[in-house]
């Protein structure tokens, strides 16, 4: 059963909407301004996440052109990098509203991140998402990062991509990094899965934004690309992946569906379900119990992947 701080907070943010004057749970319009309406309000609600570690040090770099952000703790090893792919639907998130939540992860790893911002829909539709990721990631190993020192992690969009990524990867025979984390992980942008329906009223994301990303991102490519939905992929020879993914979000059968095909592809995967959870529910740690326990599974993956 779950815990009733995470009902009362949960309760709390699935109803947001009364809290601005609406009486139903806001839909996702269908045009451009709606989107970029969706990015501002993901920037402004960046404050919530508080703010970041006196205990970090940022250092703003372009790689190749691309925004990128290492936020450095405290006694860092120099040789271990944790890859970060940030989420927001492939059409918002950036350096600046992931980066308090992407510092706690930093603090409680003790890990050198790399948090970078790929170029988004609708200016820049797949695939600048991908290629951006395997040319930062290029240039990490090209700085001297062993890829058996990297554990690449996303959530939700950015899960998606960090798994899309290592397909790319391997595709391109560019050494895998040693493990992958994704949270409610997008692995399936043709909306397939029955979550999408059946989970529209618990979910905290607008009605319908899931189709409305998919066709801003995807435009007139085939939506199961492997490079855009890594669930129609060949998962065979992947490294080591630790997925979780809340029960109560659309997203849930993307995760539990890649699981299942992975594990059958012979991939050393784990799949931790959080029950009556919401979309990437760990990153809300120290909130609530689940969060921080499902955080600290997610931790000691991390670690103990890097210590073999």
């Amino acid at each position: 059963m779950a815990s009733i701080k995470s009902r009362v907070l949960i309760g709390l943010m699935r109803n947001r909407h009364l809290f601005k004057g609406r009486l139903r749970k806001e839909t996702m319009g269908p045009d451009v301004v709606s989107v970029l309406k969706f990015r501002e309000e993901c920037e402004k609600g960046a404050k919530r996440f508080g703010k970041v570690p006196n205990a970090v040090q940022l250092k703003q770099e372009q790689i190749n052109h691309i925004l990128s952000e290492w936020i450095i703790p405290e006694n860092a090893p120099e040789n271990k990098l944790l890859f970060y792919v940030h989420g927001g639907g492939y059409v918002s998130g950036s350096c600046n509203d992931h980066r308090a939540i992407v510092a706690k992860l930093t603090v409680k790893t003790g890990l050198t991140t790399l948090l970078y911002e790929y170029g988004l829909a609708p200016e820049n539709p797949f695939p600048a998402a991908i290629n951006d990721s395997v040319t930062v990631y290029q240039a990490v190993l090209e700085k001297g990062y062993q890829p058996e020192n990297i554990i690449m992690m996303g959530e939700s969009a950015g899960g998606g991509l960090c798994l899309a990524l290592l397909l790319a990867l391997k595709d391109k025979n560019i050494p895998l990094p040693k493990a992958a984390v994704a949270i409610s992980p997008w692995t399936d942008l043709s909306c397939s899965g029955e979550s999408y329906h059946s989970k529209n009223k618990v979910s905290l994301a607008p009605l319908n934004s899931w189709t409305v990303f998919s066709r801003y991102y995807t435009g007139n490519e085939d939506v199961k690309n492997p490079h855009i939905s890594p669930l129609f992929g060949d998962l065979a020879g992947l490294p080591p992946i630790f997925i979780d993914a809340g029960e109560d979000d659309e997203l849930f059968d993307d995760a539990r569906m890649y699981y299942e095909k992975a594990k059958a592809s012979g991939v050393d995967i784990t799949f931790q379900k959080g029950e009556k959870m919401i979309h990437c529910y760990p990153l809300l740690a120290p909130l609530f119990p689940e969060a921080t326990g499902a955080l600290n599974n997610i931790l000691y993956f991390i670690l103990s992947k890097l210590a073999e």
